[in-house]
């Protein structure tokens, strides 16, 4: 019998049930995967929660690596055997589970470098990487930026990349063992934002100048500092809201602190191109199957454990990156 997590009521991690569930036949374009690893993502907190609305029942999770079982009609992209990955949003949700069924169209074929584990645990943080350092900024050497949540999945593989452009890298942290991980994985300086000024340290670290780029994964807290860290006409790049959503702000303000610039991407609207898609993920491969950049999965839960799983997520107890091992 598979296994799978799903939820019934929006909540905290306890909302979370370990189940078991029947898996059919895949239907046209469809294939059915059994999983080997699943990411655990910050994203995955906001469809238990309620940030993101979704019909419940419902299943958790949208990212995971594993092998094609089957493959409904008119499915092409992949084939019976194929080792695959995938990350999406609404399209892939479920991957908490041993097996399913899910569309063929999010699936991408893992070379040979890289593992499942690997995989699962850099999907969704390495096509977000990659869509961050090759498409959202035209990078030259020795540009900055300031890069929260350093010691997270998304933050040591955006430092490693950031290296490889030769970029100046300063990033935050919330102690001195992940300012250790940090460093240890591109970041040039860090700074402990639990009892230092980012916006002074960051001006201090740059001359008065500021940086070319942040990239802002916490939020809220963190918002009026990371605009006080640009440089003028920098570009703020709000990629998450682990605590709690922006407030809403008149735009003169970013007039106001230098004629600045904002973005919120999506990751879906950088891999809805089939081309695009496969290009940010070919660098990707390249890079961590060559080791240039490597990932790191520092936490590793049973399917079962997913309630204590997002405990330790949200309680920012846990570094680079985390998945479970079916």
């Amino acid at each position: 019998m598979a296994k799978a997590v799903r939820f019934y009521e929006t909540g905290g991690p306890e909302v979370l049930r370990y189940e078991d569930i029947e898996v059919g036949d895949p239907g046209p374009g469809e294939v059915r995967l059994r999983h080997v690893a699943v990411g655990l993502n910050y994203a995955d907190t906001y469809f238990r929660n309620g940030t993101y609305a979704i019909p419940l029942p419902n299943g958790m999770g949208v990212e995971a690596a594993g092998v094609v079982q089957a493959v409904g009609e008119g499915v092409t992209n992949v084939a019976v055997g194929d080792r695959v990955t995938y990350t999406g949003f609404l399209n892939t949700l479920g991957a908490y589970s041993t097996e399913r069924l899910i569309p063929a169209a999010p699936l991408i074929k893992l070379p040979d470098t890289i593992a499942f584990e690997t995989a699962a645990a850099m999907t969704m943080r390495g096509l977000t990487s990659s869509y961050l350092m090759r498409r959202i900024y035209d990078f030259k050497a020795g540009d900055s930026i300031l890069l929260h949540a350093a010691a997270g999945g998304v933050g040591l593989i955006v430092a490693q990349w950031a290296k490889l452009l030769g970029l100046n890298v300063i990033g935050t942290v919330s102690s001195d063992a992940k300012a250790e991980i940090a460093r240890a994985h591109g970041c040039d300086h860090t700074i402990n934002y639990s009892h230092e000024d980012v916006a002074k340290r960051v001006r201090e670290l740059t001359d008065g100048v500021g940086v070319n780029v942040v990239f802002d994964s916490v939020g809220k807290s963190t918002f009026a500092g990371s605009l006080d860290s640009l440089k003028r006409r920098g570009l703020m790049v709000c990629v998450g809201t682990a605590s709690g959503p922006i407030p809403p702000f008149d735009p003169v303000l970013l007039a106001m602190k230098g004629s600045l610039f904002l973005t919120r991407p999506a990751l879906a609207d950088y891999i809805a191109d089939p081309a695009e898609k496969a290009a940010l993920a070919g660098e990707l491969f390249d890079h961590v199957g060559s080791g240039r950049i490597k990932i790191e999965i520092n936490q590793h839960y049973a399917l079962q454990d997913a309630v204590q799983a997002h405990r330790d997520l949200e309680s920012r107890k846990t570094t680079g990156s985390s998945i479970f091992v079916i």
